[in-house]
């Protein structure tokens, strides 16, 4: 996770400053929290899933 967020500092806070046209850095939305949610209901029948999933 530490990529994403050295990613969002470098790159998109500084294009989105270009493009809304920001003053200041602190004006840009931040992001709290990253959740990927994955569904993975078919594992109870196969359990080959759960394993591709891991």
């Amino acid at each position: 996770m530490a990529r994403l967020k050295e990613i969002y500092q470098t790159e998109i806070v500084e294009g989105m400053v270009k493009k809304f046209g920001y003053k200041n850095v602190m004006e840009v939305p931040k992001l709290n929290k990253i959740v990927i949610n994955m569904g993975i209901g078919e594992a109870k029948e196969n359990a080959k899933i759960l394993d591709s999933a891991v």
